[in-house]
């Protein structure tokens, strides 16, 4: 469970760039809808086609809804708000003004008409359209079941300019919930990204929420989907279970679970993702905890309820997702889960009584453990072992200063367990321990390469702070903090520095404590605008003499007089100087074959360094690329669907009887060509990113009826 892999597109002609996916076509229309009959409602006019729809309403009665297809047949009538305690936590500032009951998005597949009826008292209608083309994004399987395929933003077509508000965070996740989505349950693969997409826009345009409710999607064919914004390992709180979302992460299965079984692969998809999720917070898929509710329907806020690490969405609120079906699942998803990437380190934690710090945890089974304690520079200050079902060991500090120290729970190849605690005996004397910036010359011309620098320190107890910017002959020419009292431990600070004319200056860093001790670390920071932004080009070349991509073209920009080294180093270490000399003010090119006095250049990656030296000081920045002087190599496989295997990432041009392709592997392995019906006659050429051209591939099928193949 070490690895995530990110599934991205394949097939030149439906990769979409950002701008694509947030622009192809996919939009939200809202619609009042008009009494036209006793409890009936339509819109006044025709509506522009849509794909997912959902009405909200004013009043308490409750409110069902048809559609009509683009074949001109109308479905059944669905429930407005059949999952209605879907939504963020009350009391957050995602938190919609009451007024409105959201319905949920059904997707209906393409369709131009709408109705909807009412029973009870309701006073207003509308309905959120959403229109959302298919989105197709190459599927695979993940390689190892423990590694859950996961389909990023990106490649579904999110729209990151609708997000309302950045993301929020809760300290640590507890439990997951499962979610069905409602709607039809027999959208095609292609389908699915655009109903994540079209829920999405329905969740921000029509519910006003900052984001897609779901931490996680699911699609029936078992292909997951990063949900919410703001990182697929980090503790977002998402919008999914009303009262019950901080600490909870949220996962949806696209379709409606009522009666209809989930799919095997939605399943173990499902069961793949809970265990990597929840190993990363340490919790037992299959254990139980209290959670205390933010306030729901079902439970007033404050009101503790025991739930399962796996729940449903209706053992927090009165609804029945995620389904009969689903729910029956869940006991023996959270057993798969458990058994999913043993062992599994569970419930670390530590107590502490005085200098006593002791540390628990269980484990899946029997193991050798270890328990680590270190300063936060990385020393070790003590360690304990032992092996069983769980871990339990006492560390005494008061040998050690006090401090901030980092613990380390391992046992066997399970994930480590680490925290951070406050220790030791007495208070140790007032240090700054650690102070720099990165880069330590900085560049301030608004070309957004070394525009500004990074200040790090660590006090090693808390104190009175103030930083200033000294000149070379120690004037203050600025003050960045004054007298501000601050924590024991490590701190950051973005220093800006268009304010700073070139030249050499010193960060001075003082500590006070409240007792009067006071100490100082100086930092030197260079500001040169000497050297503008350094580019290489191409990314990949291939200096191996056939006339495609062989030389390798280095920019840079220089405003002022300047001594220029331009050296090549790889993995830190310098394996080439192509070039030293003096250069006037100017946008400079240097082209380089790859020849250096110890030979070719070998294959791999690699940064070119221009230094840059002016009469203040010495300057540089770097621009990666990569040597590649190896052809691909390709297969077409003995299949009866066309299916190629390639030896790295490429671009094939195909002639398949006849008729010319173009298909870009993103990946090493076999790629899938779609190509509809047996191919008799098929040539393959695959061209890397370095123009490395395999020689052709041909393969010819005599007429026949009979084979076989996958």
């Amino acid at each position: 469970m070490r690895r995530l892999a990110f599934l991205a597109a394949a097939l030149v002609a439906v990769t979409f760039a950002p701008e694509a996916l947030a622009a192809n076509g996919a939009h939200v229309s809202t619609v009042a809808l008009r009494a036209t009959g006793p409890n009936t409602f339509a819109p006044d006019s025709e509506v522009a086609r849509f794909t997912l729809a959902g009405v909200q309403w004013r009043g308490p009665g409750r409110v069902f809804l048809r559609t009509r297809s683009s074949t001109g047949k109308w479905s059944q009538w669905h429930p407005g708000a059949p999952e209605s305690e879907d939504g963020p936590d009350a009391n957050s500032r995602e938190a919609t003004a009451p007024g409105w009951t959201a319905g949920n998005p059904l997707w209906v597949g393409p369709s131009n008409a709408i109705e909807a009826r009412a029973i009870g008292r309701v006073s207003r209608i509308r309905a959120h359209l959403v229109w959302s083309p298919e989105t197709r994004i190459p599927y695979r399987l993940p390689v190892a079941a423990v590694s859950p395929a996961i389909v990023p933003r990106l490649s579904w077509g999110a729209d990151e300019s609708i997000r309302r508000g950045p993301p929020t965070y809760a300290a640590d996740v507890r439990f997951s919930i499962i979610h069905h989505t409602a709607g039809s349950n027999g959208y095609t693969r292609s389908e699915a990204p655009a109903i994540v997409k079209a829920i999405q826009l329905y969740h921000v345009q029509g519910n006003g929420w900052n984001d897609i409710g779901y931490n996680f999607l699911v699609d029936r064919f078992g292909t997951v989907y990063e949900g919410r914004f703001g990182g697929i390992d980090r503790n977002v709180v998402g919008a999914h279970a009303l009262g019950f979302n901080t600490g909870s992460v949220g996962i949806a299965l696209i379709g409606t679970y009522g009666s209809t079984q989930p799919s095997k692969a939605a399943q173990d998809a499902i069961a793949r993702l809970v265990a990597w999720r929840l190993d990363l917070a340490h919790v037992d898929p299959t254990g139980f905890l209290t959670a205390i509710s933010g306030g729901s329907e079902r439970y007033a806020s404050g009101i503790p309820v025991v739930l399962s690490a796996i729940s449903g969405h209706r053992d927090t609120g009165f609804t029945e997702c995620p389904g009969d079906a689903l729910h029956a699942k869940l006991g023996a998803l959270a057993a798969s889960a458990r058994a999913i990437g043993l062992p599994k380190i569970f419930e670390p934690r530590t107590d502490a009584s005085g200098t006593a710090i002791r540390f628990h945890a269980r484990l899946s089974s029997a193991q050798p453990w270890t328990v680590a304690v270190a300063t936060t520079a990385g020393v070790e200050v003590a360690r304990g072992s032992g092996t069983g079902p769980g871990v339990d060991w006492t560390w005494d500090s008061a040998g050690v200063a006090a401090g901030t120290f980092a613990w380390t729970i391992g046992a066997g190849d399970a994930r480590p367990a680490t925290g951070v605690l406050r220790a030791g005996g007495a208070t140790p004397p007032l240090a700054i321990e650690s102070a720099s910036v990165d880069p330590e010359a900085i560049s301030p011309n608004e070309d957004a390469q070394a525009d500004s620098t990074l200040l790090t320190y660590r006090l090693n107890v808390s104190a009175n702070v103030t930083v200033e910017i000294v000149d070379s002959v120690g004037g203050v020419v600025a003050t960045l903090v004054d007298r501000v009292w601050t924590r024991a431990g490590q701190h950051t600070m973005p220093i800006d520095g268009t304010v700073l004319s070139d030249g050499r200056y010193g960060i001075v860093i003082t500590a006070r404590t409240a007792t009067g001790a006071t100490v100082q670390r100086f930092v030197p920071l260079t500001v040169s605008r000497t050297l503008g932004v350094v580019t290489a080009s191409p990314a990949a070349f291939s200096p191996n003499g056939d006339g495609r991509k062989d030389r390798l073209v280095v920019t840079f920009s220089l405003a002022a007089p300047a001594d220029v080294r331009i050296r090549i180093q790889r993995d830190g270490r310098w394996v080439a100087s192509p070039l030293s000399g003096s250069f006037l003010p100017g946008t400079q090119r240097f082209v380089w074959d790859g020849v250096r006095s110890s030979g070719s250049l070998r294959d791999g990656g690699y940064e070119t360094i221009v230094e840059a030296e002016d009469e203040i000081a010495a300057i540089s920045y770097g621009a990666r690329f990569v040597s590649d002087t190896v052809a691909p190599r390709l297969r077409i496989m003995p299949t009866k669907r066309l299916r190629i295997e390639v030896s790295e990432p490429a671009v094939l041009t195909l002639r398949i009887d006849g008729r010319a392709l173009r298909y870009e592997a993103k990946r090493a392995g076999i790629a899938r060509i779609p190509w509809a019906g047996r191919a008799r006659r098929v040539r393959a050429v695959a061209w890397d990113a370095a123009g490395n051209a395999s020689g052709p591939v041909v393969r010819i099928v005599a007429p026949s009826t009979s084979g076989s193949g996958q």
